[in-house]
């Protein structure tokens, strides 16, 4: 969306008898002109959601207060431009996703903005220098999970992004990690999860004798690979795979599964709601 005064106006809030027709009417007062707009109720929890795009000149704050003042009390609304957002990545040693992620930036394929990668190994530097992108190193050796992770937070605090993407990094965020960046970790996991989660994936599918492998991008909560899914796909394979050869095949899945979450995340497209996501595409 390149439009010039173009704005998002998300809503969530439980559900309640027109409540798209009072917002549409404040938006038309304000002689805004709708983009587009989508609206959907989680039945269970009678719970509603609403994604509106406009453009126009506007008084944020006005705005703001009218469209509150017509939902419920508990309503959470937000306001944004669809600016770029500022994302650290967090790899290890395989450079398929951040590759993938450092190309997409040069060309601004992706509404983001990369500050740096952050890694406990050296293999990634020389890739992340040609682009230009500081690196740091943050070796975990003879350090205990708690010390390591500080020294991380020390780097990511300093750089202040929006989002930490897990770029096939293969280390395990504690929950105190976590609770810094609630709903802002985007991790890639190599499984069509809930299926084969935790660690070594693809050597689970082929014991199983899996006749699909995929990929799944999703939030990070305290519990291991459980947090709010946000993109997955999925590829065929048969007897003939071993272990090694679905791990390979997997990359590419891997690094559009990844490439797909950060389009929606980054482009305002995604309400987390309970342990999921309602995603307006």
């Amino acid at each position: 969306m390149d439009q010039p005064n173009t704005h998002i106006l998300l809503i969530n809030c439980p559900d309640e008898s027109g409540l798209i027709f009072k917002v549409s009417k404040i938006v038309y007062q304000h002689k805004l002109n709708v983009v587009s707009n989508g609206e959907f109720v989680e039945r269970k929890f009678n719970h509603f959601f609403m994604r509106t795009e406009f453009s126009g000149e506007i008084d944020k704050n006005l705005l703001l207060n009218e469209v509150k003042s017509v939902l419920p009390p508990s309503a959470e609304v937000r306001l944004t431009a669809n600016t770029k957002k500022n994302i650290v990545i967090l790899a290890t040693k395989e450079y398929h996703c951040l590759s993938d992620l450092l190309i997409r930036h040069t060309f601004d394929d992706l509404n983001i903005n990369i500050l740096g990668v952050i890694s406990n190994y050296m293999h990634l530097k020389e890739l992340t220098s040609k682009f230009e992108i500081p690196y740091f190193y943050v070796d975990h050796s003879d350090k205990s999970r708690e010390i390591h992770e500080q020294e991380i937070l020390a780097i990511t605090r300093q750089l202040d992004p929006d989002f930490l993407v897990l770029a096939k990094y293969m280390r395990i965020l504690s929950p105190s990690f976590v609770q810094n960046y609630n709903n802002r970790i985007i991790n890639i996991h190599h499984s069509f999860l809930p299926a084969f989660a935790g660690a070594n994936p693809y050597q689970k599918a082929y014991e199983r004798g899996v006749k699909i492998i995929g990929a799944t991008a999703h939030f990070v909560n305290e519990m291991l690979d459980e947090g709010p899914i946000i993109s997955q796909n999925v590829i065929p394979v048969d007897h003939t795979h071993d272990a090694k050869e679905m791990a390979r095949s997997g990359r590419d899945i891997e690094k559009n599964v990844l490439a797909d979450a950060l389009r929606l995340v980054c482009n305002e497209k995604v309400f987390v709601f309970k342990n999921k996501t309602i995603i307006f595409d």
